[in-house]
C-alpha cells in the first residue's frame, strides 16, 4: 500500500487516481476526525461532571464542618453558662450557711465531740422563727438550724430568709412533734451537696470508715440537748412509705420496725441488735445516695444514754 505522500503524487499525474483517491482520503479523514472531536468532547464533558461533583462535595464538607463548629461553639458556651449559674448557686448557699453559723457557738471549731454547740435562738428566730432546733456532727461540715414548716416542699429549695438557694435548708417532717425527740423516730431531710455541704456528709457514711469514725452526733433544742450516735444506715427510694412512721403502738413493734431496718443495712454498729433491745427513740438523717444510682440514703441515730446498757 502507498503512503499518504506517494498517494498525491500519483494523484497529480493522473487526475482520475488524484480525484478517486483525494476524495476518499478526504472522506475518511473528515470521519475519523469527527468521531475524534466527538470522543474529545466526551471526555471533556465527563472531566468536567466530575470536576463539578468533586466540587459539590467539597463545598459540602466545608459547609458541614462550618455547622459543626459552630454547634460546638454553642454547646461549649451553653455548659459555660450552666457552670457559672451552677457556681453562683453554690456560692450562694455557702454565704447563708456561714450567715446562720454564726448564731450557734461550737467547742474546739466543731472538732470537740464531748460538748455540742450552743444556739442564739432569739437571733436565728429573728431571722426565721420556725427554726426548731441544730444539728451538728463534729468533724464535718454539719453544723446547721433545722427549720419546721407545714409540709416537707417548702425548704427543699427555699433558705431561711425566704429566698430560693439551691440547698435550702435542714429541715424536720412537718408531722414531727417540734420540741425535740419527743416521737419514737424524729426525721430531719437534707440535700446531699456535691461540695460537700448540707447532708452530703451523712451520704459519705455509706463508707464503712467514716461511719466508724463517726461517734457522736449533736442535736439541740431550745430546751433540750441530746447526744447521739450512728445506729445503722440503709438505703430505700423516695417512694418507700415505710420511712415516714413516727409512732408505734407498744417499744416492742418500734423495736420490731428498727430490726427490719437492720436487716437490709448496708452499715451497722457491731452491736446494732443489742442496742435495738433498749432502745426508744431515734433520730433519722435522710438524704439523697448516689451510689445506687438516685436512691436515698438513711441514718438512723440513737440517743446515748438509751444506747448504753443499764447499770443496776
Amino acid at each position: 500500500m502507498a503512503k499518504p505522500q506517494e498517494r498525491l503524487c500519483i494523484g497529480l499525474q493522473d487526475g482520475r487516481h488524484f480525484a478517486s483517491n483525494d476524495s476518499r482520503s478526504f472522506g475518511v479523514g473528515q470521519t475519523g476526525d469527527a468521531r475524534q472531536i466527538h470522543t474529545i468532547r466526551g471526555n471533556v464533558n465527563k472531566k468536567d461532571n466530575g470536576h463539578n461533583n468533586d466540587k459539590k462535595k467539597k463545598n459540602f464538607s466545608v459547609y458541614l464542618s462550618r455547622i459543626l463548629l459552630v454547634v460546638g461553639l454553642v454547646l461549649i458556651a451553653v455548659a459555660g453558662v450552666m457552670l457559672f449559674k451552677t457556681q453562683s448557686e453554690y456560692h450562694a448557699q455557702d454565704v447563708i450557711n456561714e450567715e446562720l453559723a454564726h448564731y450557734a457557738t461550737v467547742p474546739d471549731n466543731g472538732n470537740n465531740i464531748d460538748k455540742g454547740p450552743t444556739v442564739d435562738w432569739a437571733g436565728l428566730r429573728a431571722v426565721n422563727n420556725q427554726v426548731v432546733g441544730w444539728i451538728q456532727i463534729p468533724n464535718s461540715q454539719v453544723n446547721y438550724p433545722v427549720y419546721q414548716t407545714t409540709d416537707n416542699d417548702y425548704y427543699l429549695h427555699t433558705n431561711a430568709k425566704g429566698e430560693w438557694s439551691i440547698g435550702g435548708q435542714i429541715f424536720m417532717d412537718y408531722e414531727n412533734n417540734a420540741e425535740g425527740l419527743i416521737d419514737q423516730q424524729t426525721i430531719l431531710y437534707g440535700h446531699h451537696m456535691r461540695n460537700g455541704s448540707m447532708f452530703q456528709y451523712v451520704g459519705a457514711m455509706n463508707d464503712k470508715q467514716v461511719f466508724d469514725k463517726t461517734t457522736t452526733i449533736w442535736y439541740v433544742t431550745p430546751s433540750q440537748t441530746y447526744e447521739l450516735e450512728p445506729l445503722l444506715m440503709y438505703h430505700t427510694d423516695e417512694d418507700d412509705d415505710e420511712v415516714r412512721q413516727f409512732n408505734f403502738s407498744s417499744p416492742e413493734e418500734f423495736r420490731s420496725y428498727l430490726r427490719g431496718k437492720l436487716a437490709k443495712a448496708v452499715n451497722a454498729r457491731s452491736d446494732a441488735n443489742d442496742i435495738i433491745s433498749r432502745t426508744n427513740h431515734i433520730l433519722t438523717l435522710f438524704t439523697c445516695n448516689y451510689t445506687d444510682q438516685y436512691g436515698r440514703a438513711v441514718l438512723l441515730c440513737v440517743p446515748k444514754n438509751e444506747a448504753q446498757p443499764t447499770t443496776k
